[in-house]
Order: C-alpha cells, then structure tokens, then sequence
C-alpha cells in the first residue's frame, strides 16, 4: 500500500490528500479561519458552477484537493488492475483534475446545505470591527491570538483569530470581548467593559 502511495506515477496525489489533512488540522485546532476567504466574487457561470460563492474558498479548496486525490489514486488502481502498469502522471493527474472539477461542484453544492449558514455567508471581515465576539478556542495574547466566534448584522456567525489590543491584557475561553480594529487577516480587541468603540452586539 505504502509502495502505491509513494510511487512517482501517485505522488501528487498523495500529497493532494495530505495537504487536505493539514488544511483541515489547521482548523480544527483554530490557528485558522474559513470566513476571511468568503468574499469570492462571482465571475462567471463557470465559477458557480464549481461552487465558488457557495463555500469559502479555503474549504473549496480542501474539496478539490480531496477530490484530486482520490479521484488520482483510484484510476491508477484501476489503470494497474486492467493494463498492469500505472499512467505517466503527465497523463494521470490532468484526467484527475478535470474529473475532480464537477465532483467538487456537487460537493459544494451538497455541504452548502449541510453546514451550517456560519460557514457560508459573505460579508466583509472588515464589517466585523465594533462588534461583540466570544473567545472559543485558546488563550489569546498578544502575538499569540485565539479563535472567537462573532455575529455579523444578519445574525450569521463567524470565526476569527484575535488578540488583546493591549500587552498586559489576557483573553480566555468563553471570554466576551469587543473588535476594535482589523490587523492583517485577524483583530485587536479589547474586554467589553472598555467603551472606546461603540458597541454592536455580537
């Protein structure tokens, strides 16, 4: 098994699927956010086709690589199951891509309507400063931001990385604390006892 991963004819597809199972650790433990990447705009009926606009572009990505990968490694089984031999990855991984493509549409379309509306929904991440969020996963300081969750006007959540705006404060979870300013793809914020910023609830 080791051997049919490994080799050259599959490892592409390989480390498709193993870049999926990074991207999808990455979330899991909150050093990352799916809603930053939200904001895809529509160019084409081609686009919506593949489902951009219906998940963050992040987690498309994950599909696709999912897709790619399995996609891959099952027509080389087949190919060295019927012909003996496995395909030239020039060959392989073109087929693989294109069959991928449709697959990652329906997906798309499929988890739309499973998830939950928090992960679809494309608003601005700068229209998230002034509002309340909650800290959710980990201890946020400065240099070293948590996950929190915050509600945007049409009542959808998102999820965030977040840091104190000042050094000597400390965020745990559950903690509420209020987005003061945007700073690259995460926030500064401040304990929502502290008024510099009118408050939104979130």
């Amino acid at each position: 098994m080791l051997d049919f991963l490994g080799a050259s004819q599959n490892v592409l597809f390989s480390a498709a699927i193993v870049l999926m199972l990074l991207i999808g650790a990455v979330q899991l433990v909150g050093f990352g956010h799916f809603d930053v990447d939200a904001d895809a705009d529509l160019d084409g009926d081609l686009l919506a086709w593949l489902g951009v606009g219906r998940l963050p572009l992040l987690m498309l990505l994950v599909v696709f690589l999912a897709s790619f990968g399995i996609i891959g490694l099952i027509g080389q089984q087949a190919s060295h199951d019927w012909l003996g031999v496995l395909q030239p990855l020039w060959i392989a991984a073109p087929v693989a891509a294109i069959a991928a493509l449709p697959v990652t549409g329906l997906a798309a379309r499929l988890l739309a309507r499973i998830l939950p509306s928090d992960f679809t929904t494309a608003v601005p991440i700068e229209d998230m400063v002034g509002r309340g969020a909650t800290i959710v996963v980990g201890r946020a300081e400065q240099g070293s931001p948590a996950r929190a969750r915050v509600t945007d006007q049409f009542g959808q959540a998102h999820y965030v990385m977040v840091e104190p705006d000042t050094p000597d404060q400390v965020f745990e979870e559950g903690e509420a604390v209020l987005l003061v300013r945007q700073q690259g793809a995460g926030f500064r914020a401040i304990t929502r006892g502290d008024h510099r910023l009118p408050y939104i609830d979130g």
